[in-house]
């Protein structure tokens, strides 16, 4: 809740906590202890039970998820084993970088551990020359699988390994679920060159920020309620923001308590779930 019982007071520590900035003229800011028309407003912060995606970036979480091993975080590519990567990574503007790089990497099936680069001439002897044999890709030879995206949920499909004739025959394929928690880990492991290599700025633009795990809570002057007598002592009705943040709030909560009570995986996954549309809609009223 936003207000007191009474709902003519802000709470402490709820939505329109003092401390974020005054909501009437009577009352000063606790922070800066200025008034309502000086205060300009403090953000404060949810921390959230799990991760989730933010639907800004979620196809932009995908493309770097198809673009790195997601068992060591390494790029599919490097300049020694594949050809243009260095003129790829040469380029200036860090979206087409970007994009050249994905390019070359979402149709590797494999996180390379050895080298691809033949080391001796035609007639089979050893070349002359110095070849770097045992310093290949450097990856850890796992298998890197198509990566689905359906809404808000990323799904990996890997072709399923069965000894049954039928179902090999057919290559069954199974639909994995990247949870926002997995996706965070994998991004977590990208070094920073393999950062500067995709575009990315590793001081303003870090892989694993894509993924949300503190909410930032605007101040009230973002988000003003409205006081339904005019008078600012009676009644206050709040906005559209406010009440979103309060299921965002909830939601979270039940998160936290699921964990903490160690509740069954499919309830605890229910739970996350909604987390995850109140944190969309919240952003984006149209997803609903």
């Amino acid at each position: 809740e936003a207000m007191v019982d009474t709902r003519t007071k802000p709470r402490e520590g709820g939505l329109n906590d003092p401390l974020l900035g005054s909501v009437d003229r009577q009352i000063k800011c606790k922070t800066c202890n200025n008034s309502m028309s000086e205060c300009p407003g403090h953000f404060g912060h949810i921390e959230l039970g799990k991760p989730v995606y933010h639907p800004g970036f979620i196809k932009k979480t995908k493309k770097i998820l198809e673009m790195v091993c997601h068992e060591c975080g390494k790029l599919l590519c490097d300049k020694d084993n594949d050809e243009g990567f260095l003129d790829a990574i040469r380029t200036r503007d860090p979206k087409v970088r970007f994009a050249r790089v994905w390019a070359m990497c979402k149709d590797k099936k494999f996180c390379e551990n050895e080298t691809t680069k033949k080391g001796g001439d035609k007639d089979g002897f050893e070349s002359s020359k110095p070849q770097v044999t045992k310093v290949p890709h450097g990856g850890c030879g796992s298998a890197h699988p198509n990566i689905r995206q359906k809404a808000l949920a990323l799904f990996a499909r890997v072709k399923g390994e069965t000894n049954d004739e039928e179902t090999a025959q057919k290559k069954e394929i199974k639909d994995k679920p990247i949870t926002p928690e997995t996706a965070h880990a994998v991004l977590k492991k990208i070094s920073e060159e393999d950062m500067w290599n995709m575009g990315l700025n590793k001081d303003y633009a870090r892989p694993e920020w894509l993924i949300v795990t503190v909410l930032p809570v605007p101040p009230p002057p973002v988000r003003p309620s409205i006081s339904m007598d005019g008078t600012g002592t009676g009644m206050r009705n709040e906005d559209d923001l406010t009440y979103k943040l309060g299921d965002i709030i909830r939601a979270n909560g039940n998160v936290k308590q699921a964990i903490q009570d160690g509740a069954p995986a499919h309830i605890c996954l229910e739970f996350e779930e909604l987390l995850q549309y109140h944190v969309a809609t919240y952003m984006d009223n149209d997803i609903a």
